[in-house]
């Protein structure tokens, strides 16, 4: 049997258009990853304690329960949901195949939302088992407004544009922003360089690296050491925020559409159309930009309406 929608993920973008999909009568086929790179089914969000920015949720609403609902909806609508993750594809000829551990099949449209995973260093107390998600975070946007920030001193691991903006961002909330980087000069854009020095509340540890991160229940203190003098510094602070760069989760692919040198899948702008006619991309796999639940969930219903066009002039 030939599907006519595969979707590959199991975040906002993956539900969102399997949603789509399936009540346009498309009956597609979602394989939601057996902890594909290295997260449960349900992507970053199911990392996130508290979302408060995803609208229609005023009391705001914890991140694997919303996944759950979104799972929950697309079911309903008929979507076949498979455990499994998608180890590699077949893209020279439609239909497509697919094979994953334990099924191979055939498929008219693909739709690639397999997100991608925050990069973190490998601190002690950083750990999934440790203090992640309890101080330890990779999206400020997504975390940095939460009470146990506020007026605290907090940290930021990094150099580039991405780590300037997490900590300008967190100024808002935090009492002070140490940004630790290793080398002694930053990758950033001069522009986001000079905004970040230009803010009071933000201070630079250059030549330095977080050695340990520590507490009970939630991140109470950082250890940094100065590279230069080996000389090793204990701060007081209530988070630690790795903004050292996203991997989008492309790999299976093996290199059968285009992508950018870091991984991430090119669409056409303003669509979802990767360069094989057919197959489609949304969310953060070809997202750098955004990264947000709700403009996943946005690409993910634009992917399942440019699939169901291209099966109806595709015969």
């Amino acid at each position: 049997m030939v599907e006519n929608v595969v979707i590959i993920g199991s975040g906002p973008a993956a539900h969102t258009a399997a949603i789509y999909a399936a009540r346009a009568d498309l009956m597609p086929v979602l394989f939601e990853g057996f902890m594909a790179g290295g997260i449960a089914a349900g992507g970053q969000l199911t990392t996130t304690t508290d979302v408060e920015n995803f609208p229609g949720f005023p009391e705001g609403i914890e991140g694997p329960d919303l996944m759950e609902r979104m799972r929950k909806q697309s079911e309903r609508f008929g979507t076949r949901i498979y455990s499994e993750t998608v180890n590699s594809v077949d893209l020279s000829q439609r239909p497509f195949k697919f094979k994953t551990d334990e099924r191979e099949g055939l498929a008219k449209t693909i739709i690639i939302a397999t997100g991608a995973t925050a990069k973190r260093d490998n601190v002690p107390g950083t750990g999934d088992k440790e203090l992640w998600q309890k101080g330890v975070s990779a999206c400020a946007v997504c975390d940095g407004a939460l009470p146990m920030f506020r007026n605290k001193p907090l940290f930021v691991v990094g150099g580039g544009d991405s780590a300037m903006e997490e900590a300008h961002f967190l100024t808002k909330f935090a009492s002070k922003v140490y940004i630790v980087h290793r080398r002694d000069e930053l990758r950033a854009s001069k522009i986001m360089q000079d905004r970040a020095r230009a803010n009071p509340k933000i201070e630079f540890l250059y030549s330095h690296k977080v050695v340990s991160v520590d507490g009970g229940n939630s991140v109470e203190q950082v250890r940094v050491e100065d590279l230069k003098s080996q000389e090793q510094k204990t701060f007081p602070a209530a988070g630690l925020f790795f903004a050292i760069g996203h991997v989008p989760n492309t790999g299976f692919l093996g290199g059968q559409i285009e992508t950018d040198e870091q991984g991430y899948v090119i669409t056409v702008p303003g669509t979802t159309q990767t360069n094989v006619p057919g197959v489609f991309a949304a969310g953060d796999c070809q997202d750098k930009k955004y990264r947000q639940a709700i403009t996943a969930a946005g690409s993910g219903c634009m992917a399942a309406l440019e699939a169901e066009h291209f099966l109806s002039s595709h015969h």
